[in-house]
């Protein structure tokens, strides 16, 4: 963990109540499937945000506008200084994935999905990819995912866009050695029922040191208790009890 300052350096709304924000800094120590927490001027509590993409000196972040917090952070513009812990979780492991992981990202799990196949592309890994959102206007990021891998799934639950459903749905349509997953609990759930190899699940949960300090997000294990924020976010599909 490593508390640093970054500079805002662009803050855009990508889909509906969704934005992209772009930060300079720090980046040294983060690793996909982890997550930073931003200080905000007048509110007690950090906010969690998983990290979508980093590279040398650049940080981005993806979050949608669900109460105070992000709606704050959403007013915020062009050279506004952040306090970030930086580094904070167990992130995914690269090293079981075989040569053709499956990643599945389910809206606010999109993001870290994005920093995830990077990684395994540089390992010389064939990742293949699916979106999952619930109509349209909530797609994003679809055009940077098929800029780096040409199999690539969008589903929307409406069927607006993409192919209609959830993204178990688009499961059937691909051939897999292991898998990543990152979304909503329900999302969680089907896809550790539909799923044929082993795999990681990144959770989530409310938190309040966001480094294991106040055993806040504890959850239950099959080898016992676990700090979603520092034993997680991500579990292996052995030791999840649902």
């Amino acid at each position: 963990m490593r508390n640093e300052v970054f500079t805002l350096r662009s803050n855009r709304e990508i889909a509906k109540n969704t934005f992209e924000m772009t930060l300079s800094g720090d980046t040294s120590g983060i690793a996909p499937g982890q997550f930073v927490n931003i200080r905000l001027d007048g509110f007690y509590l950090r906010r969690p945000i998983s990290v979508c993409d980093y590279s040398e000196g650049s940080l981005t972040l993806i979050y949608k506008v669900v109460g105070h917090g992000t709606e704050y952070m959403s007013s915020l513009t062009q050279g506004a200084r952040l306090d970030l812990l930086t580094g904070l979780g167990n992130g995914y492991d690269t090293a079981p994935s075989g040569e053709r992981p499956l990643l599945i990202g389910g809206g606010a799990g999109v993001p870290p999905m994005y920093a995830l196949a990077k990684a395994l592309i540089s390992e010389g890994k064939m990742p293949t990819v699916i979106l999952g959102f619930n109509s349209a206007g909530e797609v994003f990021y679809e055009d940077e995912f098929k800029a780096l891998i040409s199999d690539t799934y969008v589903t929307t639950a409406d069927g607006s866009y993409g192919i209609r459903g959830f993204v178990t749905d688009a499961m059937d349509r691909v051939r897999y050695t292991y898998f990543y997953t990152c979304g909503p609990e329900p999302m969680l759930r089907a896809v550790y029922g539909k799923s044929v190899t082993s795999g990681q699940f990144s959770f989530e949960e409310r938190m309040g040191c966001g480094f294991g300090a106040c055993m806040g997000c504890t959850c239950r294990t099959k080898y016992g208790n676990k700090r979603v924020c520092k034993d997680g976010p991500v579990l292996t599909k052995e030791e999840i009890v649902w």
